[in-house]
């Protein structure tokens, strides 16, 4: 029996990552820890397993067994994991040791975000700013955590272009409530905005603390709030709506425009050569997802599946039998790529170019032209009405 397997998957814990403009999960917090009864969502408690004095091998093999344990619960949603900062600094041996175990859990990189958390000393930065370097390079999403609280220069915001960081749980808790907590919230908010990051709140324990944060211009929140201990991927989330919707704040990058980034959502992939069966099976699995990108393998879009067009031809007359166990190409249309740093309203135009295609998601890829994610075409427009 392997170390791996002594972290067993009916320990593991699941929390949905809830974009609050939708309602809908985009992703999952997944890792091998204690019961869900000891608040692991929470850094600082010393029952959270990514901040137990573990060796940093023993922190590598309880992230690939908590990749493991979403193995049998059959969700393609991407996929959170945590990491310690202190294990990025030691070297690739840890870093090809955690890429092999992912990989032979099932998922590719782009599949999955790597949320380091914990400080780290000064001397160690140089080394952890390149294991990060070569994560993003290897197509891994990036994550930081405890924003806010943790020891972390925060021009590694910059030097890491991460995908998303993490506010500490604490902070996210009694910004509510606290004005002061409240306007670094929003500091930091707006700090993430204006680089292109997307900012998640954990740890939201009640109805209040999420739409407080939802004020403050957090759009992707967890905690037990959304979701109870047992939830796994399908079961259904608590989106707290506010009794009246108060218009959104102005932020004063909206004159200059936000970029397509900063509406990115975690896209659900395939593989090119999948089978409109199997295509079939993830959109039944994910209800609230809008389409499916079908990639190669080297993770670039070669093209993307229309929820509604896709799940039409199927349920049309023989449309089963005629299709399912053919490639979901034939089904797919060639993908609408915007580049992450394409203002908005571009890609609004871009969108509006297609008069057949108008709502279809776009498809937001890096600088090696790898999937980064969807943009949907709502978002844009809400966010850029007046």
């Amino acid at each position: 029996m392997s170390a791996v397997d002594v972290l067993l998957p009916s320990r593991a814990v699941f929390q949905p990552v809830v974009d609050l403009d939708t309602g809908h999960v985009v992703a999952v917090e997944t890792h091998a820890g204690p019961p869900a009864a000891q608040t692991p969502e929470d850094p600082r408690s010393p029952h959270y397993p990514a901040l137990r004095i573990d060796p940093a091998g023993e922190d590598v093999r309880r992230a690939v067994a908590a990749a493991r344990a979403t193995a049998d619960l059959r969700t393609r949603l991407p996929l959170q994991i945590g990491l310690r900062a202190e294990t990025l600094g030691l070297g690739e041996a840890f870093l090809g040791e955690l890429h092999q175990g992912l990989g032979e859990a099932g998922r590719r990189p782009h599949e999955i975000i790597l949320c380091v958390h914990g400080g780290f000393p000064p001397a160690q930065r140089p080394a952890v700013a390149t294991a990060i370097r070569k994560l993003r390079q290897a197509g891994y999403l990036i994550g930081l955590a405890g924003l806010g609280a943790v020891h972390a220069p925060l021009d590694l915001l910059v030097e890491g272009s991460p995908y998303l960081v993490k506010l500490d749980p604490e902070l996210a808790r009694r910004a509510g409530a606290d004005p002061r907590r409240a306007a670094l919230v929003t500091s930091l908010v707006e700090l993430a905005h204006r680089l292109g990051v997307h900012v998640l709140a954990p740890g939201l324990a009640s109805e209040e603390q999420v739409l407080a944060q939802r004020e403050l211009g957090v759009r992707l929140v967890q905690g037990p709030a959304l979701a109870p201990p047992e939830w796994r991927p399908g079961m259904r989330v608590t989106v707290p709506v506010a009794a009246r919707e108060e218009p959104r704040r102005e932020r004063p990058e909206a004159l200059l425009g936000p970029r397509v980034s900063e509406f990115t959502l975690p896209a659900v992939t395939v593989a090119h050569t999948a089978t409109a069966d199997e295509v079939l099976e993830v959109l039944n699995a994910e209800t609230g997802t809008t389409s499916v990108v079908l990639i190669d393998e080297r993770q670039r879009p070669r093209a993307t599946v229309d929820r509604t067009r896709f799940l039409l031809r199927l349920s049309g007359a023989y449309g089963h039998a005629l299709y399912a166990q053919k490639p979901a190409g034939i089904l797919a249309d060639v993908p609408r790529l915007v580049p992450r740093t394409v203002p908005a309203i571009a890609a609004l135009r871009a969108a509006g170019q297609e008069n057949d295609r108008v709502y279809d998601d776009l498809v937001v890829t890096d600088e090696l032209g790898r999937c980064l994610g969807i943009v949907r075409v709502a978002d844009l427009i809400r966010s850029l009405s007046p």
